[in-house]
């Protein structure tokens, strides 16, 4: 079970309606949709005005044009386009700005595309974000969750929003077979996306968006194997239909499973998910359905510290769980999303999801302990989760005078209510070099019931949120000026009883500024204050103020950077500082409140693209100084918070070998320096470097494009603890090879 926060509810508590029920409901509402798409806006896609079209600047104003060349496939939508080798996109979605150019933004963002995952055969969103220099992976608090840390602070998988909304993202883990762009957000924001539902995302956020149909047909086959024995295959077709091409269907397939490449570890995952969508002249309609579902048996879990010493990282493959322990997951997820042009340069938008989790498991958490005495106990819990979340705004573009501004209003809720039941066992010893098979021990704590968990959490989030970019010198000098206001509310209930035991309601306004000015067409410079922001949390039992509602946490960030677009390559560097409020009791006064603060302070270079023919590069090198201050009478003042690198080091290059057409050679090193597993900083977790290579070779075979790819992860199959984030370890994957040929018919 996911690490517990103390949850946000709306008065009504009562439980959304199943998931099933929910895709039952959704589908007619699609078709009635697609049926009026048809009937009444096909006129308005036939017989566009012309006069829609944006009044051009004065030419002297005009800054010279920028061409970038798309690279592959149409692209759906209103996606940027990719640098050359289409695995780095020239834009992203920026939450309430909606989709922009990156170098445009005052902002650090990296977007990832599906030929990147395709290429490097990435099965989960941390392969995915394993490319990005300012991102590592851990695993989640005492389960086998995906834990994302962006510029040193944690990101929870079930804080990724989907299509820009937070809460409809299946928990835990995110397969990759019905993602089209990855979009990283590196810094505080607030006011671009809102609070999260789970309380992460202070130095980052995640967005993933899923696939559409292009204009091409795809008709595209993959199977998948590894070398320790999992198989995988994924489907992937896409049509437009209609007089224009105005429908659009895009389903994908995947099923994998087998022995991982850790001891007696095995995986089971199948995903399912189909898009429909509209594009008229005005209107454009989105309909999703996701299913997955995800089965882990004897999970390699983390592992806590409790003595004075550091336990060595294990053998690379070594196991340390016990035969008893699983999970399973499911999650079903609808989405209807839409836009309308109610004027040249305006447009109105408004989007609807819902999504249901299911999970149950036996986890088992190990402690090592003085003198390398190690203990674990068994957890059980059965978790069902219902998430509603709804957005509307609206963006525009005018004109006063010599100066130009681009508007953007929008409003969100989200809704997640969580059931829960558990039991705890009595801890056995165990060990994490010698593991032996112990029967599984019987409860011994217990709460709610596991044939019908009952509702213990409800996170209620709103706000609204209005900007305005304001474009000077023909916009060459754009500065953005906007604010969210954020309504926090969580209630929390006990076990088994549903009384409610904690109620917080707090509310906060997060402003934002910043600035682009572009020295050329292709070069900017930018800066901007941001804050990002999280419920205050509850004085506990042990506090003077028990029950007191502490004021929301806010962490406020200055940045300040340069970005560089030739079309064939892009870099970026950024320079930040974030403030984050910590909250602790006073030992003296016994007093719970906002006290502390961690600061970060940070150095980020990345480039992407191809800077030489035939010669391709994504990486970066990330620095952050961090530091605790204001810790309770100065105990800890100036350590190194826990989980935090000062260097992370990312380069993957790719080559196309001149005389073997085709054939494409891939290698990439990651690095990441030391890191503590205490605040008083006296655990230090050792540095550590992997090393992939891949291959891949593109042919015809019976006239139809394939491609054989090969990738091996961790080459020198090495051992080390990837991650100290959360106050415990985390091990790294040992060395697994994954072999894929894909065909298109």
């Amino acid at each position: 079970m996911k690490r517990t926060r103390t949850t946000q509810s709306s008065a009504n508590t009562l439980r959304l309606a199943p998931a099933a029920a929910a895709a039952r409901q959704l589908f007619p509402v699609i078709a009635v949709c697609f049926s009026v798409c048809s009937a009444g806006f096909s006129s308005q896609a036939l017989a566009a005005d012309a006069a829609s079209a944006p009044t051009s600047a004065p030419a002297s104003n005009v800054l010279p044009t920028v061409s970038v060349q798309a690279t592959g496939a149409t692209l759906p939508g209103d996606l940027s386009a990719a640098y050359p080798g289409g695995q780095v996109a020239s834009g992203a979605q920026i939450g309430v700005l909606g989709q922009q150019k990156l170098i445009d933004v005052p902002f650090s963002v990296t977007s990832y595309t599906s030929k990147l995952i395709e290429d490097q055969q990435a099965r989960t969103l941390a392969d995915v974000v394993a490319n990005d220099p300012a991102v590592r992976t851990a695993l989640g608090y005492g389960n086998f969750s995906e834990t994302y840390i962006i510029r040193g602070f944690e990101v929870y998988s079930d804080d990724v929003a989907l299509n820009g909304m937070y809460g409809l993202t299946p928990r835990q883990m995110v397969d990759t077979g019905a993602i089209e762009r990855v979009d990283i957000f590196k810094g505080a924001n607030a006011f671009v996306n809102g609070a999260s539902p789970g309380g992460s995302g202070v130095g980052g956020s995640i967005n993933v968006q899923t696939k559409v149909a292009d204009d091409k047909p795809l008709t595209q086959l993959t199977v998948a194997g590894s070398a320790s024995g999992e198989l995988a295959t994924h489907v992937d077709v896409g049509r437009r239909f209609g007089e224009n091409d105005q429908y659009g269907i895009r389903v994908n397939q995947t099923v994998q499973g087998g022995d991982s490449s850790i001891d007696d570890e095995a995986r089971h995952a199948q995903q399912t998910a189909v898009s429909l969508d509209y594009r008229g002249d005005k209107l454009r309609l989105y309909a999703d359905f996701l299913y997955q579902k995800e089965r882990i048996t004897e999970g390699r879990p983390g592992v806590f510290v409790s003595g004075d010493a550091l336990p060595s990282a294990p053998s690379a493959t070594h196991n340390y769980t016990q035969p008893w322990t699983w999970s399973s997951l499911e999650d079903t997820v609808g989405m209807l999303r839409g836009e309308y042009d109610i004027a040249p340069d305006w447009t109105v938008y408004a989007g609807v999801g819902t999504r249901h989790t299911h999970e149950n498991g036996d986890y088992l958490t190990a402690t090592y302990g003085i003198n390398g005495a190690t203990s674990a106990y068994r957890l059980g819990s059965a978790h069902d989760e219902y998430s509603l979340s709804a957005q509307a705004g609206v963006r525009g573009k005018f004109v006063t005078g010599a100066v130009s501004h681009a508007i953007s209003a929008g409003w969100q809720i989200n809704r997640v209510a969580a059931y829960n039941a558990f039991d705890f066992s009595p801890s056995f010893p165990t060990s994490l070099y010698n593991t032996q098979p112990v029967a599984r021990p019987d409860g011994f704590f217990s709460g709610g019931d596991f044939a019908d968990p009952g509702l213990t959490a409800v996170t209620l989030m709103r706000g609204f949120a209005v900007s305005d970019t304001m474009g000077f010198f023909g916009d060459r000098f754009l500065f953005t000026v906007g604010v969210r206001q954020q309504n926090l509310i969580q209630n929390g209930y006990d076990y088994g009883t549903e009384v409610q035991n904690a109620a917080y309601n707090a509310s906060a306004t997060t402003p934002v500024f910043g600035a682009v000015y572009k020295l050329q067409p292709n070069l900017s410079v930018y800066a901007n204050r941001s804050e990002s922001l999280l419920s205050g949390g509850t004085a506990p039992g042990n506090a003077v103020n028990v029950g007191a509602v502490i004021a929301p946490f806010r962490a406020t960030q200055y940045e300040a950077g340069v970005k560089y677009d030739a079309n064939h390559y892009g870099a970026a560097l950024a320079l930040y500082q974030i403030r984050q409020q910590v909250a602790y009791t006073d030992s003296v006064t016994g007093i719970y409140g906002a006290n502390g603060i961690q600061r970060h302070r940070g150095v980020e270079f990345s480039m992407y693209g191809e800077p030489l023919n035939g010669v391709r590069l994504i990486g970066g090198v990330s620095y952050i100084n961090a530091k605790l201050e204001d810790t309770n009478y100065g105990a800890e003042n100036g350590n190194r918070p826990i989980g935090v690198p000062a260097w992370t080091f990312n380069a993957n290059v790719e080559y196309d070998v001149p005389h073997a057409s085709g054939l494409t050679l891939m290698a990439r090193a990651l690095w990441t320096s030391t890191q503590y597993l205490d605040q008083a900083n006296t655990l230090q977790v050792p540095s550590w470097t992997r090393f992939d290579i891949g291959a891949r070779y593109k042919t015809r075979v019976f006239n139809r494009d394939t491609s054989v790819n090969m990738i091996v992860t961790n080459l020198a199959n090495r051992s080390y603890w990837s991650s100290a984030l959360g106050g415990y370890l985390t091990q790294g994957a040992p060395r697994t090879a994954w072999f894929s040929v894909t065909t298109e018919f």
